[in-house]
């Protein structure tokens, strides 16, 4: 299948020809469904936590947090064009819907307008006189290209975003001013970027500008670092028939690998508590509090849990291994973590149950927040049955599921909640203990999407999915979290929301 110029090829992207053999025999047979038990709900593997508890469990983490190594890590990569999309229509090819004419009557809400009204007058051309007379597709043409603001080829993270009396922001600063509150360790705040490698410079720009001023107004150090997609996390394409797919000059095409690929990223990150969420996920000053609270309150049963964890770890490396012990963890996984061992499990003897459970106990710790599901896209709360016969919680897209059987997309139907990519993990493990992540992910989660090149159809394969099938092996709890803390930008007119208008 592969010539001496092709094992080259593949060396020097950096993956094991056998990788590349598993992943064609995924294009071959698809990827096997996963079986869902039932949604997990609340009292039912999704934990809501009271009012009243909520200050308790913030002052918890904040007396612990000068003591432990934190980390915010912020998905960022990627061109912001599909949020455009509609836009990119009507200024190509004059295709209206009611978004434009919104976008049309709102242009002065944006956070971007004194901006894109700067750039055209330096055309000599007036926006006011431009909107007057209805000329939006001068407008977007300046928007959206090169001779403007060039925001359909910039990532989200680099557009306005927020206005403020002191001028707007960006997503990029935002992250930043959330940092100093949940993810401030002795006044040293740790973000991490993931970041294309074509927008990487345009980052460190940004960040050389307004670091110094944030630091300032917060009395923090900042420790910003960047990390690009690998290319050993890109996937080999294939054609209609699973056969190599071909550049016009004779290569192997490789293709990243969808959010997957940055398990990769985070592998190479440490941490007692990492805090995962979105570029696009950030709300102006007046409604960041619940926020903060929230990320807290993860923060702090996720402290909780794990501690407990080392405890049983503690506890059998002491050599316990009585009944009573092994009753304890039971009970342990089963209402605290909600993981069901496989049938026959109360056959075992004692010593193999001991060691099932140091086995589990030896994996990294993630709480996800779940935010009520209002019909977002994106993956939801189940219980589901894992390849070593064990249930276990797991965020499942609809992708993983057999929709042709009715059983399965019923179930699917009932989620209750669903995944805001609102994560809050701990990459340590008992007595310090730094996980090689790759360990625990099922490698049988990934995605098949059709694309084309160059005018020709094929077949491209995403990796077990960062927050699902990358983290299916990990000790994991779902908690409750408000919806006022999912407040994505998927389109441009979202930030005409009343949430995202200071």
């Amino acid at each position: 299948m592969f010539t001496e110029k092709d094992l080259i090829q593949i060396a020097n992207q950096g993956i094991s020809l056998e990788t590349i053999q598993q992943q064609i025999a995924h294009f071959q047979t698809g990827f096997p469904y996963l079986k869902v038990l039932k949604a997990a709900t609340v009292g039912d593997g999704v934990v809501r936590v009271e009012e009243n508890e909520l200050a308790t469990l913030v002052e918890e983490f904040d007396t612990q947090s000068a003591d432990i190594s934190l980390l915010k890590f912020v998905p960022a990569s990627g061109a912001a064009t599909r949020m455009f999309k509609s836009l990119f229509a009507y200024k190509d090819e004059g295709k209206s819907d009611k978004s434009i004419v919104e976008f049309g009557e709102r242009l002065r809400d944006f956070a971007f307008f004194e901006d894109l009204k700067t750039a055209m007058a330096k055309d000599d051309i007036d926006i006011e006189t431009e909107i007057a007379a209805g000329n939006f597709q001068k407008i977007a043409d300046y928007l959206l290209s090169s001779k403007g603001l060039d925001y359909g080829n910039l990532p989200k993270g680099l557009l306005k975003f927020h206005r403020y009396e002191t001028g707007a922001r960006t997503p990029v600063e935002e992250h930043l001013i959330e940092g100093t509150n949940y993810a401030n360790a002795a006044g040293v705040v740790r973000i991490h970027f993931t970041v294309s490698p074509e927008h990487r410079s345009r980052f460190e720009a940004l960040i050389d500008v307004v670091k110094p001023h944030y630091e300032d107004e917060f009395g923090v150090t900042y420790d910003i670092s960047f990390s690009e997609q690998k290319p050993s996390t890109d996937t080999i394409s294939v054609n209609m028939d699973n056969t190599p797919f071909r550049n016009s000059d004779g290569s192997l095409l490789f293709r990243p690998a969808g959010h997957g690929a940055l398990l990769a990223n985070l592998d190479d990150q440490d941490g007692d508590v990492v805090f995962i969420k979105n570029i696009d996920n950030v709300v102006p000053d007046q409604l960041k509090e619940t926020t903060f609270v929230y990320k807290k309150v993860l923060g702090a049963l996720l402290l909780k849990y794990r501690q407990q964890i080392f405890d049983f770890q503690e506890n059998i490396e002491n050599g316990g291994k009585d009944d009573t012990l092994i009753e304890e963890l039971a009970s342990f996984y089963e209402k605290i973590l909600f993981t069901l061992p496989p049938s026959g499990f109360e056959t075992w003897s004692g010593a193999q149950k001991l060691a099932y459970f140091a086995e589990k106990l030896d994996r990294p710790v993630r709480l996800c927040g779940m935010v009520k599901n209002v019909g977002e896209p994106g993956g939801g709360p189940f219980w589901a049955l894992n390849p070593d016969g064990t249930t276990s919680l797991q965020v499942v897209e609809s992708a993983q599921i057999d929709m042709s059987d009715s059983a399965q997309k019923a179930l699917f139907d009932t989620a209750t909640h669903f995944n805001p990519v609102d994560l809050v993990c701990s990459l340590r493990g008992y007595k310090g203990k730094k996980f090689s992540l790759m360990s625990f992910r099922d490698i049988n989660t990934g995605f098949i999407t059709q694309k084309s090149k160059d005018g020709k159809d094929l077949k491209a394969q995403e990796l077990p999915g960062l927050w699902n099938g990358s983290m299916s092996d990990w000790n994991t709890v779902f908690v409750e979290v408000p919806l006022i803390t999912f407040n994505p930008v998927k389109t441009v007119n979202d930030l005409l929301r009343k949430e995202h208008q200071g």
